[in-house]
């Protein structure tokens, strides 16, 4: 019973990774804003004793491509993402995308090339190959979250992207739902609230908060699963284009009236 238990726990830590790498955002805001970056997130799990962390990087190459990698580990379960991409003026460009899975025996590799030339998709999805038309602004799941803060800089609030996710494509959608500061463990920042728009009938969701001062850094994320457990990330440390990456000192408390008067 007990190692059922903890198997179980495992499961739901592997499915909250994967949800993580579909929100989880880098620090781009536009093709004349971005910068390199590297940020780390500490992860937990509401009635759960152990804690996970999560490291996220963009990084520029010397053939004038960008590669953003993504990786978080808990308990046994661990995944890794990587894209690299072109960063043209009228959008992003998926070169290449790799995932991969590892632990508690639901190992898995998913790997795609953008061909834009020959107009294809191809790559390699739980040990399946596929083929898919490439289309107008089509992204991988990791550049869409480029968009995404893209989209945010610009003040949009209806936020749709084309996903290849797998071996299809499908409709990511958000909606900014209103701001709040959060409080991290570098400081406070205010922040734009964006939500998963799903399914009426959906059990899951996901809260991201982007810091609006930081080129809408990831600062904060809580996702609920279908089972009811809660997840939640918030940024440990952070540097952009080589600077720390440092908020707000929190605000001080004004003191009481019986406070005052003792003084």
């Amino acid at each position: 019973m007990h190692d059922r238990q903890w198997h179980t726990r495992g499961l739901r830590r592997a499915s909250w990774l994967t949800a993580l790498t579909l929100v989880i955002g880098s620090s781009i805001a536009n093709a004349q804003e971005i910068a390199p970056f590297t940020a780390s997130y500490a992860a937990d799990m509401r009635n759960v004793p152990l804690n996970g962390e999560a490291n996220h990087s963009l990084t520029a190459n010397e053939n004038g491509t960008w590669t953003l990698a993504f990786d978080a580990g808990m308990f046994v379960a661990r995944l890794s993402e990587q894209s690299t991409f072109l960063l043209q003026e009228d959008g992003i460009l998926p070169i290449e995308y790799e995932y991969k899975r590892r632990g508690l025996g639901r190992s898995r590799t998913t790997t795609q090339h953008f061909d834009w030339e020959s107009g294809v998709v191809t790559g390699d999805h739980k040990k399946e190959r596929f083929t898919l038309p490439t289309e107008p602004g089509l992204l991988d799941k990791t550049t869409y979250q480029l968009a995404l803060q893209r989209d945010l800089m610009a003040g949009k609030t209806d936020l749709r992207y084309r996903v290849v996710d797998g071996d299809d494509i499908e409709e990511y959608q958000f909606r900014v739902v209103g701001e709040e500061r959060v409080t991290t463990r570098v400081g406070q920042f205010d922040a734009v609230e964006v939500e998963r728009v799903r399914e009426p009938d959906a059990d899951r969701e996901t809260t991201i908060w982007f810091a609006k001062d930081w080129q809408y850094l990831l600062v904060r994320l809580n996702q609920i699963e279908t089972d009811g457990q809660h997840y939640q990330i918030v940024l440990k440390e952070a540097t952009l284009d080589g600077e720390p990456v440092q908020g707000l000192p929190p605000a001080k408390k004004k003191p009481t009236k019986k406070a005052q008067t003792a003084e």
